[in-house]
């Protein structure tokens, strides 16, 4: 995008994602800088489509002048066949969450990975890397172990409630970084991984507001711990609130959020986001959630 008078239209597609706080993210910064910006949610249960249908809302898109498309569950690697070019990040990690539509072509990023690589740089910069425990191999967990790698992680312990996942992605995961050390664990060896660990990530729905809880037994955490969760709603989640009584530093996980906001506008309009910026913007979103609920 060549200058801030023109416009951005902007769309998110995914199940469910009427309630998503990335729109307002995003138009609040683009009314900031200038820019006349719109981010419509397309949500596929409203509108009675399957993830199979992202083909064509791409080409409706296009058709419509939209600059882009941020994509969602679960439609992360079902578009992958309908893009004429992806990133090499997003190409190893088989999952693209960002689509720019230029000069009529489809151009796919991944900023989930991009966008936790930024929050864990601004968020615990400094961060000893040599051990970390990451719980949950899922689809973000997968971004996220890609960017704690790409960081210089030597050695990650993947933790999941399926064994054949952490199995599956700890072997993905392996052969893209050789000079690192990608291991799947049980959660029965968390008390000796957790020894062991600079720090722990969390990727798991455990803590969401219909997820209460605790991921692992809280008394593992020690002071000397850095801990990272993706869950941001509520931001202070059982395990955040935890780690800070302990000392440990905190990454929470509306920074991760932000994150991939913040990439995502600067691929979408060529313009830079001001993350602390949206940060700010983003914690009032989620508190008028809670005066809601």
């Amino acid at each position: 995008m060549s200058n801030q008078t023109e416009s951005c239209l902007v769309g998110l597609v995914g199940e469910g994602v009427m309630p998503s706080l990335t729109p307002p993210m995003h138009e609040r910064e683009g009314d900031v800088q200038g820019l006349r910006y719109l981010y419509r949610p397309i949500d596929l249960l409203e509108l009675g489509l399957p993830g199979e249908a992202v083909g064509s809302i791409l080409q409706s898109a296009r058709t419509l002048g939209f600059n882009g498309l941020n994509i969602t569950h679960p439609c992360k690697q079902l578009v992958l066949e309908h893009l004429d070019e992806v990133t090499p990040d997003a190409r190893r990690l088989g999952a693209v969450n960002t689509v720019l539509i230029r000069d009529g072509r489809f151009i796919g990023h991944n900023t989930d990975f991009s966008g936790f690589a930024a929050a864990l740089a601004s968020g615990l910069p400094g961060a000893a890397l040599d051990r970390v425990v990451q719980l949950g191999a899922g689809g973000a967990g997968s971004a996220v172990a890609y960017a704690l790698l790409t960081a210089g992680v030597r050695a990650l312990d993947l933790v999941d409630v399926d064994p054949m996942r952490a199995e599956v992605r700890a072997a993905e995961l392996g052969g893209l970084f050789p000079d690192s050390t990608v291991t799947a664990r049980t959660t029965s060896e968390l008390p000796q991984l957790m020894r062991a660990a600079d720090g722990l990530v969390h990727c798991t729905p455990v803590g969401m507001a219909a997820h209460p809880g605790a991921p692992l037994d809280l008394e593992l955490l020690e002071p000397r711990h850095w801990v990272a969760d993706i869950v941001y709603r509520p931001i202070d989640t059982e395990l955040v609130r935890a780690a800070r009584g302990k000392g440990c530093q905190v990454l929470d996980g509306g920074r991760m959020a932000v994150g991939q906001a913040a990439d995502a506008f600067r691929i979408f309009t060529g313009l830079e986001a001001d993350p602390e910026r949206m940060r700010a913007h983003f914690l009032e979103l989620v508190a008028a959630e809670e005066v809601a609920a």
